[in-house]
């Protein structure tokens, strides 16, 4: 279980004593910051495309939430090593949550975990980074998936080809498109 009392001693272990600790380390730290940033470059792609439009609107709903999860995930892991750089790091976050409108100051109490930022926090983010955040990620990262899959990809406007088939193009107007059905009343 994680301790104050043991956490930085656990990580200079790792980094420092532990066989290939330090390979290991440094590619969690660095994957880390390279998922947060293909995220971001993933957004723009999405945005640029106009993927959220519909009916793909449920997908980009819940890739914002995949998002939000995902910086949780890099806020809960940078407390970890509790070192001051980590603890200052989690005062500023925590902060920022708070200002939130309506349950930032409930969120920035949950976060703590207490009056002030010490063991129960770290117990907190130590069980949310390892337990609960994958597990939600992993659950809304199949959800993604298997929305893109169902709905198709969007292809970039410029494309002549439409998610692998030729664009429909521009109908004049008062053209019944092939197979449509007309109501007339």
């Amino acid at each position: 279980s994680p301790s104050t009392q043991t956490a930085w001693e656990s990580v200079f272990y790792i980094q420092f004593e532990m066989p290939g600790g330090w390979l290991l380390r440094g590619i969690h730290h660095y994957m880390a910051h390279a998922m947060v940033m293909l995220l971001g470059i993933h957004f723009a792609q999405v945005v640029w495309d106009g993927a959220y439009r519909a009916p793909r609107e449920l997908n980009f709903v819940i890739g914002m939430f995949l998002m939000l999860v995902v910086f949780a995930l890099a806020l809960t892991g940078y407390l970890l090593p509790w070192d001051q750089t980590a603890y200052w790091a989690t005062v500023v976050g925590i902060n920022i949550n708070a200002t939130a409108p309506i349950a930032g100051p409930f969120i920035a109490q949950f976060l703590q975990g207490g009056a002030q930022i010490g063991p129960e926090t770290l117990a907190k983010f130590y069980s949310l980074h390892m337990l609960v955040i994958p597990g939600g990620i992993m659950a809304l990262i199949g959800l993604h998936m298997y929305l893109v899959v169902r709905l198709g990809v969007t292809s970039p406007p410029w494309s002549p080809v439409a998610a692998g088939r030729k664009r429909d193009e521009a109908q004049p107007s008062g053209h019944k498109p092939s197979g449509a059905r007309v109501c007339t009343q």
